[in-house]
Formats: structure tokens, C-alpha cells, sequence
């Protein structure tokens, strides 16, 4: 097990379904439940996802192995400097402004393998996949190749499924179990992202 780099979360965030924004022409709402929150206290991680937090859009977010999205904090300075030159102004990123449940520090993707569980309090979580961002993250961001950004980047934060139920609150440390260690979410990334370069030719 593996807390030598004092991996820990900075916040817990939660959110319901809410409006995004609403395309006039049509009179369209779009859902959403990126604008994440931080929770007081402690948030029971439940296996269907965070207690308190809903999905929008269930083919993209949620299910078993979608439950809980965590982010690192060591990102907020990249994305506070784009919107700084896409908006021109220096609005504050606080925790969930990536639409994540689990702001973490100490855990970046190259680190982060899938299989690997994050054993934090009682609950304990396992690594899954990056994400996967739709047009709502460039929305929510302020600038639309935001989405873009992200991918090429690297900076995706990663997925979770539950694999013991338990309590999380912001201060709790988190303990890395290795597991099979094939493939990073760093790799995974990249992998990715050579795959739609390809489709561009």
C-alpha cells in the first residue's frame, strides 16, 4: 500500500440535476449535474455513486463503473490560466468545478493505473477509466475546445467504481492498492488520443 506521497481528498462534491443551459430556438433545456458542490461533512459513496449526486445522462455518466469521478487538484492552475486567455478574466475554479465528486491531491494519471483501488476511510474504490468529456465541460468551462483541451492534454481525472461502501470526507488520506498495473490512465489517454488523430486522416 502506498500514501508516501500524502494522496489525500481536498473535497467532496455533489450535485443535482439541474439546467445547463437552454437553446432559445428551439426552447430546448439541457441537464445537467456538472455544477458540483462541496459537501459538508461526510458523503456516503454508495456502489450506485456519491449519496446526494445525480447523473444526467446516464449513457455517459454513472452505472457501476461510472459511480464516482475524481479529479487532481494539481490541474486547477492549467485550466485557470486557458479560461484566463480564452474569457479574458480570472473567475475562481473552486472544488467541482470540474464536475468532479472527489477533488484529490497527490494522484495524477500516470500514477493512476486501472485496477488500482483507493482504499480511503472504510470505502474503497477502484480506478476504471479517464473520462470521456462531452460539450457540457465546454460549457461549463466558459470556452468550447475546453473539451478538446482536455483530451489532448491528459488532464482527464478518472472513474470509479464502488467496491465497499463507506463514508468520505474532505481530510480523509487515501491509501493506493496496486493492482494488475496494465495500463495507466496516462497510457490510456494516449492511446486515445493517437486513435482520433488517426480518424482525422
Amino acid at each position: 500500500m502506498d500514501n508516501v506521497r500524502g494522496m489525500k481528498i481536498l473535497s467532496v462534491n455533489v450535485a443535482r440535476i439541474g439546467v445547463l443551459f437552454t437553446q432559445s430556438e428551439q426552447r430546448h433545456s439541457i441537464a445537467t449535474a456538472i455544477h458540483k458542490t462541496p459537501a459538508r461533512g461526510s458523503v456516503m459513496a454508495e456502489k450506485s455513486g456519491m449519496a446526494g449526486d445525480e447523473q444526467a445522462n446516464l449513457a455517459l455518466h454513472g452505472g457501476a463503473n461510472k459511480a464516482v469521478y475524481a479529479y487532481p487538484s494539481e490541474h486547477y492552475p492549467f485550466w485557470a490560466e486557458h479560461r484566463l486567455r480564452a474569457l479574458r478574466r480570472g473567475d475562481p475554479l473552486p472544488p467541482g468545478s470540474m464536475g468532479e465528486n472527489l477533488t484529490i491531491q497527490g494522484l495524477l494519471e500516470k500514477d493512476a493505473w486501472i485496477g488500482d483501488r483507493l482504499a480511503i476511510g472504510d470505502a474503497v474504490l477502484e480506478i476504471t477509466e479517464p473520462r470521456s468529456p462531452c460539450f457540457k465541460f465546454g460549457a461549463k468551462m466558459g470556452f468550447a475546445h475546453a473539451v478538446k483541451l482536455m483530451v489532448q492534454s491528459g488532464a482527464t481525472g478518472f472513474y470509479l467504481k464502488v467496491v465497499q461502501p463507506g463514508e468520505i470526507r474532505a481530510g480523509d488520506t487515501i491509501t493506493l492498492q496496486p493492482g494488475p498495473r496494465k495500463i495507466s490512465i496516462a497510457q490510456f489517454n494516449q492511446r486515445r488520443h493517437k486513435a482520433h488523430q488517426r480518424e482525422l486522416f
